[in-house]
């Protein structure tokens, strides 16, 4: 059972990360537009339960190719950073996912783009997300709970608050909270 293991944290911008992130000899994995749909059934029974069912179609900003993929995420575990069971596939064909999860009975509940820098730096992936009406985040992925927050460390961060909730949960509040009943919040 695959479980991501991640510590997130907002950010000013990037900068000072960034120049970090070079310093420490970390390496560019690349930019990318990601589009995330997210899709449950009517009655948001994944929502209820913790869950989320992901489409996401990520668009190299440099070679303008893109990579599909289908992620399910389980309910996050108890403790100081964000776990929770993951498991992705690639997709050859995002729209006719899309098409096949319509006709089972989910509905997309959001979809929503953000700007994504990749970077690896020991054993963790570090993402510098940008989402509209959100902001800036660094999330740090790695196989453990000390792996995460020695690279937190490095990078400056160890008194950032950590951020448990997901973007789609933040963004889905900040929505509501506006009064935007909208499914689709596009770069």
């Amino acid at each position: 059972m695959p479980i991501e293991i991640e510590a997130k944290m907002k950010v000013e911008n990037f900068d000072q990360i960034s120049a970090v992130l070079k310093a420490q000899g970390a390496s560019s994995l690349g930019e990318h537009i990601e589009t995330d749909t997210f899709f449950d059934t009517p009655d948001r029974t994944l929502l209820a339960a913790d869950k989320g069912l992901r489409l996401r179609v990520a668009l190299d900003v440099k070679t303008n190719k893109t990579e599909a993929l289908l992620t399910y995420k389980g309910p996050v575990a108890h403790g100081e950073l964000k776990k929770r069971q993951e498991i992705q596939t690639p997709l050859a064909d995002p729209h006719a996912m899309a098409m096949l999860f319509e006709q089972l009975g989910f509905k997309q509940s959001l979809r929503y783009q953000k700007r994504r820098q990749s970077w690896q730096l020991d054993s963790c992936r570090i993402e510098l997300d940008e989402i509209p009406h959100l902001g800036k985040f660094v999330e740090i992925e790695g196989f453990s709970d000390q792996a995460v927050m020695n690279v937190r460390q490095k990078l400056g961060l160890a008194s950032s608050p950590l951020i448990k909730t997901s973007y789609i949960a933040m963004l889905s509040a900040h929505l509501h909270e506006k009064g935007q009943n909208v499914n689709e919040v596009l770069l």
